[in-house]
């Protein structure tokens, strides 16, 4: 069997193996394919004769399949799948398969990273002291933003799966509180410090918002200037989700006039980032490269999914498959 990875370099920049893929058959791995509409000769042209392709952003539209008549199978090396037209693929009788658990603690980790950057700023106090302020500073201390404790605060997790939990798990240990937004409420998770609440409650009642929801019609663009204006004027906005859950403009307008006390997004409507974006020009809101999911220990579960997603494909007994 041929089987061409089309993008290795996001997933194993060199410090993982392909061993485990490598012993299905011939194996072609290119660091880099083309990720937005244009590159669809290049993609045909190196997955011609494949079989089995596994790609992370690369592109599979509906013409690129119809060109790829060799094709049986596409393992996703990633969660979201929306890169491959699933029902091209279905008509052709090509199954896809995804990687749907494998960053949780790591995405966890990484929402309590922005926001302890947010209450401390911590690169840029760093900064600070590096360029000599502390020297020259007349006070034994200074700090150049206004600095936040957590404990007693009020997390509003939006999304109560997997990540929001473990998320919620990490809040409490801060001595915070936390209230939790899901699809199916389950009252018995319910302590001291989490309680399950709807949107409306979580906007209004949150100093700390963070977002865990999928990208679907009803989540899009659900934190707007609507949402925002419910929220408290000292809020903290998180999203280590997906880009589109936020309306862009409205997040910088409000941040811009101060109406919420700062955003920490580790992901953007449009990525690698637009220039034109107006959060890169709005206060107080950092952002991070899409890096959550990819600490070694992260990529190397997902790299042993895909490896198991494959032999079972092989064996007959497919998993995590997104297009039956």
């Amino acid at each position: 069997m041929k089987i061409v990875v089309l993008d290795g370099y996001t997933l194993n920049p060199g410090d993982l193996s392909w061993e485990g893929i490598s012993q299905f058959g011939e194996l072609t791995v290119y660091d880099r394919t083309a990720y937005k509409p244009g590159g669809e000769d290049l993609v045909v042209d190196r997955a011609k004769d494949a079989e089995a392709i596994l790609l992370n952003k690369t592109l599979l539209t509906r013409e690129m399949i119809e060109r790829l008549p060799r094709l049986k199978y596409v393992g996703v090396l990633a969660t979201g799948y929306n890169i491959v037209d699933i029902e091209a693929a279905k008509e052709r009788g090509i199954l896809v398969t995804n990687v749907p658990t494998y960053g949780t603690t790591a995405v966890a980790q990484m929402t309590f990273a922005l926001l302890l950057e947010l209450c401390h700023h911590v690169g840029e106090h760093s900064r600070a002291v590096h360029k000599g302020e502390w020297v020259e500073n007349p006070d034994w201390s200074f700090w150049k933003y206004p600095l936040v404790e957590l404990a007693g605060k009020t997390m509003g997790i939006i999304g109560y799966g997997r990540i929001g939990s473990a998320v919620g798990k990490i809040a409490q240990a801060f001595g915070m509180n936390v209230l939790a937004m899901a699809s199916t409420p389950k009252p018995e998770l319910e302590t001291e410090g989490l309680r399950f609440a709807s949107l409306e409650e979580i906007l209004e009642k949150s100093d700390v918002i963070s977002l865990h929801v999928p990208l679907f019609e009803s989540t899009e663009g659900m934190i707007n200037r609507e949402s925002i204006h419910k929220m408290k004027s000292n809020a903290m906005i998180i999203n280590t989700s997906r880009g589109p859950l936020i309306v862009e403009e409205d997040l910088a307008e409000a941040l811009n006039n101060g109406r919420i006390a700062g955003a920490a997004l580790d992901v953007v409507s449009s990525e690698p980032i637009d220039p034109e974006n107006p959060l890169l020009k709005a206060d107080n809101c950092i952002i991070t490269p899409h890096i959550a999911w990819a600490p070694k220990e992260s990529r190397k579960r997902l790299m042993d999914v895909a490896v198991e997603n494959l032999k079972e494909y092989i064996s007959g007994n497919p998993t995590n498959v997104v297009n039956k």
